[in-house]
């Protein structure tokens, strides 16, 4: 026997003091030297989570609670993934006694009166498949540990990977990228203050950043030119809004199904004179009503090559002008609100 089967802690429940004696003496002359006993099982309630058995012996028939009200009790505080063996002290070999027993949850049975290596075999086998279980539910949870780290692992690099899509987008005219993840935090502001689901909020919040992928396909003659488009050149730069649908909306995962609705739509405007397709209204989707005032925001407050950064009170009076002409009126009370409170100010360096 081995030397952890031995240091096993067991729990004999019986009212009658010479069968737990005579069972103690056959414990100790086997190696065993942690055996609780009690004469009273309705101990059990108040002394069970302070002996915390690798097993428990335990008397079929006792006054005031039997072994199977004992072994619904005992079954009762252990958790689903949990195994304690039970071995069930009876002289009573009828056969609807065993089914009841076994029908409880007992693992095996002990007759009286007892023959020694009978008791020690067969406590010996429960405990070893206890050791087994606990072996396989430490790998088990090793092996989920590993899935959950390797799973938050994968997660990072997602996010990672996003975050530098966007930055990809953006190094041309902000080659900080720092612009991407703000956009993305006040359309997080935003997305969670109109009540959206939490899990619909962090994925606007991480698709925001690729609102402008799409400027990858746009010239740099045109991207970094200061002052006004030509006609011509304004055209080929709306095309970066399809550029990047069509770079995202195909994939198979819903974020960035999302960031391609996104980057479709982010430039349409609520009075219908946005592009590419002039949607007006609630046809624009949700997430690109909420991403188009956050870049129109930010892109206002930060200089670029070719302007200076408005003040807050600039930016502020401009986004409420442009209410119910290029801006969602709801978004746009909201996002006084947010600024109101303090709230669209980010320092770079917690994004």
């Amino acid at each position: 026997m081995t030397d952890d089967i031995k240091r096993s802690k067991l729990l004999i429940i019986d009212d009658q003091a010479c069968n737990i004696m005579l069972l103690e003496h056959i414990l100790s002359r086997a190696g065993f030297n942690q055996v609780e006993s009690l004469l009273d099982p309705l101990e059990l309630a108040t002394r069970f989570a302070d002996i915390q058995p690798d097993m428990v012996l335990l008397d079929m028939h006792m006054p005031g609670m039997d072994g199977l009200q004992v072994l619904r009790l005992i079954r009762e505080t252990l958790a689903p993934d949990q195994y304690l063996p039970v071995l069930m002290l009876t002289a009573d070999l009828t056969l609807e006694a065993k089914q009841r027993g076994l029908q409880a949850g007992v693992n095996d049975f002990l007759t009286k009166p007892y023959d020694r290596m009978e008791v020690v075999l067969r406590i010996q086998n429960l405990l070893k498949a206890r050791m087994l279980h606990n072996q396989i539910q430490q790998h088990k949870s090793t092996l989920e540990k590993r899935v959950r780290d390797r799973t938050e692992e994968l997660k990072k690099a997602k996010n990672e990977i996003l975050q530098l899509l966007g930055r990809a987008a953006e190094y041309r005219d902000d080659m900080t990228g720092r612009h991407t993840l703000r956009v993305g935090r006040l359309s997080e502001l935003l997305a969670e203050r109109l009540g959206l689901p939490e899990e619909h909020v962090q994925m606007v919040r991480r698709a925001a950043p690729l609102h402008d992928i799409g400027k990858i396909g746009i010239p740099d003659h045109i991207l970094l030119k200061p002052g006004r488009f030509e006609a011509q050149e304004f055209e080929r730069m709306k095309t970066h809004t399809l550029i990047g649908a069509s770079i995202l909306e195909e994939s198979s995962f819903t974020l960035l199904q999302i960031a391609g609705i996104i980057a479709r739509s982010h430039h349409e405007k609520w009075d219908g004179s946005g592009y590419p397709y002039g949607l007006k209204g609630e046809e624009i989707p949700i997430e690109a009503r909420i991403v188009a005032l956050a870049d129109f925001y930010d892109a206002l407050r930060h200089e670029r090559p070719y302007k200076r950064a408005w003040t807050p009170e600039e930016t502020m009076a401009e986004v409420k002008r442009q209410s119910g002409m290029h801006f969602d009126p709801q978004l746009v009370e909201v996002f006084v609100q947010l600024y109101t409170e303090g709230l669209l100010e980010q320092d770079d360096d917690v994004l």
